[in-house]
């Protein structure tokens, strides 16, 4: 009888422990299911230079987003992506692909604009401002094509 209660109570933290570590790695993982909350928006940029999906969109530093899809389309980079319900963009916002510290990640920046007209779920972000090519800009101050 006593054996068959620890066996029990081995059995339910085990379970509460799987639950447990299940439900972690889907909220720190930022895993959503149907789909996620917020809008979808759209951007276009000539080179999209180690962005990556899930990689965070950002306004003034604060995580707004996520990049959801990156595509080629008319052979430039078609970004998708999903914005915070609370956040409204203006027609004019800016978006940049920056990177945080000299090796990091990259990111998406927006930058707010200043028209009252905002930009309706599905629509896209006009302005943008590629990544910068430290590769390129390094070979050309070696070789002298600055």
């Amino acid at each position: 009888m006593e054996r068959t209660r620890v066996n029990i109570t081995v059995g339910l933290f085990v379970v509460l422990g799987v639950l447990a570590l299940g439900y972690l790695s889907v909220k720190l993982g930022r895993v959503s299911f149907l789909g996620g909350g917020g809008y979808v928006v759209f951007a276009e940029f000539p080179s999209v230079g180690g962005l990556k999906p899930g990689s965070t969109v950002e306004i003034a530093g604060v995580e707004v987003g996520r990049v959801e899809s990156i595509r080629l389309k008319n052979y430039e980079a078609l970004v998708t992506l999903r914005i915070d319900s609370g956040v409204k963009l203006q027609e004019d916002s800016i978006a940049s692909i920056k990177t945080k510290g000299l090796i990091g990640e990259r990111y998406l920046r927006l930058s707010p604009g200043g028209s009252d007209k905002i930009i309706e779920p599905g629509g896209r972000i006009r302005e943008v401002e590629a990544p910068v090519d430290f590769e390129e800009l390094l070979s050309k101050y070696i070789f002298g094509k600055v």
